[in-house]
């Protein structure tokens, strides 16, 4: 199966350019406001479009599509990390974006906004990894098809 990643690496070029705006506005202005709720709601779109990419290749791995699934966010990350599709270090770095996403859930104020942006510089450039890693996992997939 190819999974197409364009739509993930369109929110990656957006966040990007939203931290890059938030890092040249004024604190106190309107616009940094904006740009850090830009940020903050790319981080959580990349974070499960990262989750829902997984599934998509981890299911060939799998007896059934349903199996896939039903794991959990970690567990999917988990499963890529022991198929080898991510490194051990980018599951660790995308269960400890997910935890951050998790403990601040429900603290949608100041402080969570500031938490994540600390995690965006490290983010972003996982996520454009990840992208590779689900591509590399594409021309896999095709070359067995050859």
């Amino acid at each position: 199966m190819i999974v197409d990643t364009t739509y993930y690496e369109r929110c990656i070029n957006t966040l990007e350019k939203a931290y890059g705006l938030l890092l040249k506005a004024d604190t106190g202005n309107i616009d940094y406001d904006m740009y850090r709720s830009a940020c903050v709601k790319e981080f959580e779109i990349i974070l499960e479009q990262s989750g829902k990419l997984l599934r998509k290749v981890l299911k060939p791995y799998s007896h059934s599509s349903r199996a896939v699934d039903r794991l959990f966010f970690n567990d999917v990350f988990r499963q890529a990390s022991l198929r080898e599709i991510i490194t051990t270090e980018m599951c660790e770095h995308f269960l400890e974006y997910r935890e951050n996403r998790n403990n601040t859930a429900h603290d949608y104020g100041v402080d969570f906004a500031e938490e994540t942006l600390l995690l965006l510089p490290r983010f972003i450039e996982d996520a454009r990894v990840f992208a590779e890693a689900i591509k590399k996992q594409n021309h896999a997939a095709e070359g067995e098809r050859s």
